[in-house]
């Protein structure tokens, strides 16, 4: 894997260089360069072209919400907050996430071994957003990817995944799908349930199929999408045709939960090739699983590729897909 080029952000030049030391012990992370404000982060973003920000919320100036929704209006990239107000359920942290951070963290205040800990965990959410493609929905990405007519429905039933670097993808993806598509059971790995709502809110009114958050026993229907609950239980598919949403609380899979992994085993063991997967996810074992698993059953599985298209697998067969191709040729073969 290439290296992943981080500026860190940050007013407090003790907080910076913590944060870059912390960081650049992780392989195949480097921190080409730190800011302490705004101002001062355009203008190394241009410089330096990373493929990552960490961004504090109070700064001089400028705060890193403000910051953030111009970069995510102006230049969509990941950006993950790492702040004292980004904690679990806090308001900021709501707001980054329904601005498109793809990961919030708080600074921890303790010995040192837990900001080893905090920092190990901004470093995975730092990879997974390595592959991701974080584009903003708007007139441009509508154009590129025209909505889908109603499709014959063959009674095939989707699937996908997608962890937090993903969602971009994820969202032009359902923005393009008819009101009448395939049920679709979406799991969002380790995507917490703050962030969940603010998608659905995002989604809700914006797209032609209706969205929801997946409860226990909620019925798979055509036209309607549902999203895992949040990062506390897994979902799966108990039968097919005529089958549930079911939640389940056990350990993470894969260092998923939801698990991807398992979503995609229920619905080989109650569908087989009668399911379709998408993988919106970044490689990972959780996510390299759900696509072998769907594989091995002989369903149709879309993948991203990892340079800007995704592939379409089913048993030994490889076909290439267009980005702007791919919510096409999966209601195809959603399709009679």
């Amino acid at each position: 894997m290439s290296e992943t080029r981080v500026l860190v952000v940050d007013d407090s030049r003790m907080m910076r260089t913590l944060i870059t030391s912390a960081l650049e012990e992780i392989r195949n992370i480097v921190v080409v360069g730190e800011a302490d404000g705004a101002d001062e982060a355009r203008a190394k973003i241009a410089e330096l072209r990373p493929d990552v920000l960490t961004l504090d919320v109070e700064m001089p100036g400028m705060s890193g919400i403000a910051f953030l929704e111009e970069l995510m209006t102006t230049k969509p990239m990941p950006v993950i907050m790492f702040s004292t107000r980004t904690s679990d359920g806090a308001g900021d942290t709501e707001e980054a996430k329904r601005l498109g951070a793809i990961g919030c963290f708080p600074k921890p205040v303790g010995p040192p071994d837990m900001m080893k800990k905090v920092i190990e965990e901004v470093a995975a959410c730092i990879k997974t957003a390595r592959e991701s493609e974080l584009t903003k929905i708007d007139a441009s990405a509508a154009s590129s990817n025209p909505a889908i007519s109603p499709i014959d429905w063959n009674g095939r039933l989707l699937l996908a995944c997608s962890e937090s670097g993903g969602v971009g993808a994820l969202k032009g993806f359902l923005a393009t799908l008819p009101d009448n598509c395939p049920p679709i059971l979406v799991a969002l790995q380790n995507v917490d349930q703050a962030a969940v709502d603010a998608l659905l809110k995002e989604l809700e009114g914006t797209i032609a199929p209706s969205v929801s958050i997946a409860s226990d026993g909620a019925a798979m229907e055509q036209g309607k999408i549902l999203l895992s609950p949040g990062s506390d239980q897994h979902v799966v598919i108990d039968a097919w045709p005529g089958g549930r949403c079911r939640l389940m609380a056990r350990d993470p899979v894969g260092g998923a939960r939801p698990s991807a992994s398992l979503l995609f085993a229920s619905a080989a063991k109650a569908a087989g090739a009668e399911a379709v997967g998408v993988v919106f996810s970044a490689p990972g074992e959780d996510a390299d699983r759900a696509a072998s698993v769907l594989g091995e059953a002989r369903s149709h599985v879309f993948r991203a590729n990892g340079s800007g298209g995704y592939e379409l697998k089913r048993g030994q067969a490889v076909q290439p897909v267009p980005d702007g191709q791919l919510a096409a040729e999966v209601m195809k073969a959603c399709a009679k």
